[in-house]
């Protein structure tokens, strides 16, 4: 292929590869320019869960939930609470969105071979209010093969326009300008990196071993968010809004999601919005056999754990497990700590304990029912789950109270923990579990809960006293803060053309996935509802290739 194409697109994740295919399909030839290793294809989507935002869907009606494109999008815009002037294009972007969970995705995703967990998680369940944030109802899509499950398709369209000569990959290609003509993005240009070998998701060499430019009638850039650049995020940290950056924190991403294409697409002209708008985790604990540095993996709790602050005082509501993540992220900061206790029993662990990432759930990776039925269905917790427990630094298992929190508080070098105290906190709760009613907000989330029959066969245990040793061990686990991912980012219109700023867009350029803050330039506004991310990078990469195709 020549040094000219039709499109380029930056980064080879899973919006990349959708814009990728839709160029290609489109007849287009296309270069991808990627600055990892050829082990690298779809992104942070291969280390995902899978999830997908899907409304009214089979899955759900087989589960018995009444979904709609309406009750779906009040949930939307009560959680993004879209309140500034630069959120008209993030707002047509979450309407269209909205409407493409709502219709078209399912069944062009399940054209293209894609399959789903029958059973729907309730992801982020909210703050309480009808109008306000959260899922009213179970939207979360597991894809069977989780992320790598979601690249599939892409990948292999990619693939075959590869082998017919449509389309190129470059790795280890870095770009560092936007080649610009009379106002017109033409091309991109950077530094060839030295192929060092390193496996997926470990830090890679960043040695420069050449230089390049490339030139073509539409960029698009897919070069995801800042959540490995711990600099950058605390450099937008919305202190007036959640308090002051943590001083530690784990990474959810690899160290290379470092935010670097915001920049260079600022230098060419583009506008860069509601950059402090951000998506960090509460449940994060650090991996005992880690990938790439700091990193962690998030705990996708059942909502039966109890929340401790540093202190040991329990975290009100709606600061409950897979309620609201903001409101729980600013009360443990407000606290004056960066870390938070979940204390448990092994009952719970066995069945609300879920890790994020496609690694950590190799029965729903392999895709096949044999290893997930055994998985889920033998004695203990799935076996990620329990090597955590045992490998992990951040768990404590004891028999008893007074050695859990003994355990706790070696654990956090410190002697805040009381133990008289945290007894008291956890036996007026476990006093509730005496009769069907309770003023506790907790333990009626977990009665409305089990009334799903998702969560009562399968996330939801049995309510039962934490105290008593027949459901023991107790378990306390220490919870850090998890970055995630970016809610802003390079300011786009549903087309994916990157805009100035004075709202133009600018000839040539193009947007798509986490850098357009997944569509507009934040189209989650303040809040997600999970399933969005993966949902985002398909439907935003998908416009902007189609668009690009047109003009080109």
């Amino acid at each position: 292929m020549a040094t000219t194409v039709d499109a380029i697109v930056v980064g080879a994740g899973l919006a990349g590869l959708v814009a990728a295919a839709e160029l290609a399909d489109a007849g287009r030839q296309v270069l991808i320019v990627e600055q990892e290793g050829a082990n690298s294809v779809g992104g942070q989507a291969h280390w995902s869960l899978g999830g997908l935002f899907l409304v009214d869907s089979p899955e759900q009606r087989r589960m018995r939930i009444r979904d709609s494109a309406e009750l779906a999008l009040q949930d939307w815009l009560g959680s993004a609470a879209f309140d500034r002037p630069v959120d008209y294009w993030p707002r047509r972007a979450a309407e269209a969105f909205v409407d493409f969970a709502a219709g078209e995705m399912r069944p062009w995703l399940a054209a293209q071979g894609m399959r789903w967990f029958p059973v729907v998680g309730w992801a982020e369940r909210g703050g309480g209010l009808a109008h306000g944030h959260g899922n009213s109802v179970p939207r979360f899509h597991i894809t069977w093969g989780t992320g790598p499950g979601v690249v599939a398709p892409f990948e292999r369209r990619v693939r075959a326009h590869e082998a017919g000569g449509r389309l190129r990959l470059a790795f280890r290609h870095r770009v560092s300008r936007l080649l610009t003509t009379a106002g017109r993005v033409t091309g991109v240009a950077g530094e060839v990196l030295a192929d060092d070998g390193v496996a997926r998701g470990e830090r890679s060499s960043r040695d420069v071993v050449d230089t390049f430019e490339y030139a073509a009638g539409a960029v698009i850039v897919t070069s995801g968010g800042i959540g490995g650049n711990h600099e950058l995020v605390r450099r937008h940290w919305p202190v007036e809004r959640l308090g002051a950056p943590p001083r530690h924190m784990l990474s959810g991403v690899p160290h290379h999601v470092d935010g670097r294409m915001l920049e260079v697409a600022r230098a060419a002209g583009a506008e860069v919005i509601n950059g402090d708008r951000m998506w960090h985790y509460t449940e994060g604990i650090a991996n005992w056999d880690p990938i790439w540095p700091a990193h962690g993996i998030r705990i996708i709790p059942g909502p039966s754990s109890l929340w401790f602050d540093a202190d040991g005082a329990r975290l009100p509501a709606p600061c409950l497990p897979g309620f609201d993540t903001l409101a729980t992220l600013k009360h443990i900061l407000a606290t004056g700590h960066d870390y938070s206790w979940f204390v448990l029993t092994q009952k719970i662990i066995e069945k609300e304990f879920a890790l994020s990432g496609s690694e950590q759930n190799p029965d729903m990776t392999s895709q096949r029912w044999s290893e997930v039925l055994k998985s889920r269905l033998s004695k203990g917790a799935p076996a990620p789950v329990e090597a955590f427990k045992w490998h992990g630094e951040d768990f404590v298992v004891a028999d008893n109270l007074d050695a859990l929190v003994a355990g706790m508080n070696r654990l956090a070098g410190n002697d805040r923990i009381d133990r008289d105290a945290l007894a008291r906190q956890i036996a007026a709760r476990d006093r509730e579990i005496d009769h069907p009613y309770s003023k506790d907000a907790q333990i009626t989330a977990i009665h409305g809960a089990r009334r799903y029959i998702g969560d009562r066969l399968f996330r939801t245990a049995t309510p039962h006293k934490l105290l008593d040793p027949a459901n023991g061990p107790l378990i306390a686990v220490r919870l850090h803060i998890l970055t995630r991912k970016t809610l802003g980012g390079l300011h786009t219109n549903v087309d994916g053309q990157v805009l100035d700023a004075h709202m133009t867009p600018i000839p040539g350029l193009y947007a798509a996935g986490e850098v357009a803050g997944f569509g507009g330039g934040g189209h989650h506004g303040y809040n997600a509802l999970e399933g969005s991310f993966l949902g985002g990078c398909i439907f935003s990469g998908r416009c902007a290739g189609r668009h690009a195709a047109g003009q080109v």
